[in-house]
């Protein structure tokens, strides 16, 4: 419903491959076509699905995911939201 009340959504920035799932789910995108990986961008009805690693503790103290790493998928889905 959240997705269907934005007429002018331009881009989703999912954060973790939970997310990315669910997302995914909701969009009938098949898991298997559009797997999780951190900085994909996934077209879907001339919309946009970025993913990034959750900004977790964890993930950021390991460095599985870098500040820039962060940086560079927010700035794809902002750029994409302007597309």
């Amino acid at each position: 419903n959240e997705i269907a009340a934005m007429p002018r959504l331009r881009a989703i920035l999912s954060l973790g491959q939970i997310a990315h799932n669910s997302v995914s789910a909701t969009l009938g995108l098949k898991r298997k076509d559009h797997p999780f990986t951190h900085g994909a961008i996934t077209k879907f009805d001339g919309r946009h699905l970025i993913s990034s690693y959750h900004c977790s503790r964890y993930n950021t103290n390991t460095r599985v995911l870098t500040p820039l790493m962060f940086e560079t998928a927010v700035l794809k889905a902002k750029a994409a939201a302007k597309l």
